[in-house]
């Protein structure tokens, strides 16, 4: 082989080995995908799942039992979680799911329970200590603006428009110191720019209520959530709180029966008596909420009250909640209650004819109609954000007032009024 023949084999060789050597990046290129992990962060594409739906009165024990776990693994299982979720008060109709080897053992692995669509636990039975640890899935937040004049009720003005009716119960929230939800009048008008909740772009429930406006019998009110310190609240266009000393009602919603009056027929005594206090009626169980901070004074039964509790919120203010089903766990003599803390459920104890909660309002040791004091809003925009806090609030209020407000009965044609 001459010198010219040996040096193109040689050429040859070394192109031969750079394709080897490229082919076989390529091979490495091409590597298999590792397995990802679901959405409560476990790697399960070789198990079994059982999806389930916790029926009426069925047990933790219920649901593990057939799927082969002891009754001492599952005692020591109520103890793990015994500080992260209570096994002995799983609720009906929360999902579940349960992960097992997929071979002739079916030893179950994963156990989790949804306390809500966002919220998990975990028992992992994989090692010889099982371990119990809670979690929450990605959530993905989407902003929406929704509006509306009301007819017949909130609730179906905003399934119109395929609204959660879990909105309806934020804005009662938000407003609930300046508009009585109980006595919304057809023709009052709102607007309102939202969070929605997703997982998997499958909607979850309502956030965070970024702003809203709502004309109630002709008199408008503005909400703009605003951090001032860590915690966010809500504040008029001026910058006063919406929060105030009292809710207008102990109940979220349902309805008003029976106004304060200085003589009123009694429908049980059938004549007629003050009747010093509001009515509202509501299906029996409905949560009773404290109107204020305060401390309960009375929590007990009496022949015409039935069960009750009266808190006293200051010097001037004191509350009373009659005619309950029942009063709600811990809530006695001496104990300190929060604004909207659920204090008792709705009944007909006492002298009533329906389940309803007789709300009572004193001012300086005289009972006064509840719906007709003015209380001062506390909190507002300290000087030194004032500034701050206008230029936002202006630009969102630009934002706001430009939403159209949609009627209802005019969405199949796509009617609008402004």
């Amino acid at each position: 082989m001459n010198y010219l023949q040996t040096k193109l084999s040689l050429i040859a060789l070394s192109l031969l080995a750079l394709l080897l050597f490229s082919c076989s990046n390529e091979v490495k290129k091409e590597k298999v995908e590792p397995p990802k992990p679901n959405i409560y962060g476990l790697y399960v594409d070789s198990l079994n799942i059982y999806e389930g739906v916790v029926k009426k009165n069925e047990t933790l024990t219920d649901i593990l039992l057939p799927h082969n776990v002891s009754y001492k693994t599952i005692s020591e299982i109520a103890n793990l979680a015994k500080d992260k979720f209570n096994v002995r008060k799983i609720n009906s109709g929360n999902e579940y799911k349960i992960f097992s080897k997929n071979d002739s053992t079916e030893e179950i692995q994963y156990f989790i329970y949804e306390s809500d669509p966002i919220n998990y636990a975990i028992v992992d039975f994989t090692d010889s200590i099982n371990t119990v640890i809670t979690g929450e899935k990605e959530v993905t937040i989407k902003e929406r603006s929704v509006s509306g004049i009301i007819e017949n009720s909130l609730y179906l003005t905003l399934n119109s428009q395929n609204v959660s009716d879990l909105l309806a119960l934020k804005m009662a929230d938000v407003f609930a110191w300046q508009i009585d939800f109980y006595r919304l009048y057809d023709g009052d008008s709102f607007k309102v720019i939202f969070e929605e909740k997703y997982i998997d772009n499958k909607f979850v429930g309502i956030g965070k209520i970024k702003s809203a406006y709502f004309n109630n019998g002709g008199e408008y009110f503005y909400a703009f959530y605003y951090k001032q310190k860590e915690n966010g609240e809500y504040f008029d266009e001026n910058g006063k709180s919406l929060r105030k000393a009292f809710l207008k009602s102990p109940l979220k919603f349902g309805r008003m029966s029976s106004s304060y009056s200085k003589n009123r027929f009694h429908p049980v005594l059938h004549r007629f008596k003050a009747h010093l206090g509001t009515d509202y009626a509501a299906p029996t169980g409905t949560p009773i909420h404290s109107t204020g901070d305060g401390v309960v004074i009375e929590a007990k039964y009496k022949s015409n009250n039935g069960n009750y509790v009266k808190i006293r919120h200051n010097g001037t203010y004191m509350t009373q909640y009659l005619h309950m089903s029942k009063i709600a766990k811990g809530i006695r003599p001496g104990v300190s209650v929060k604004q909207d803390q659920v204090i008792g459920y709705v009944g007909s104890t006492g002298l009533a004819t329906g389940p309803h909660v007789c709300y009572r309002f004193w001012k300086n040791g005289e009972q006064v109609n509840s719906r007709t004091q003015k209380v001062v809003s506390s909190n507002p925009i300290t000087e030194k954000n004032f500034t701050k806090y206008k230029l936002y609030v202006d630009s969102v209020k630009t934002i706001m007032d430009s939403i159209k407000i949609i009627k209802s009965n005019s969405l199949k044609n796509g009617v609008t009024v402004k």
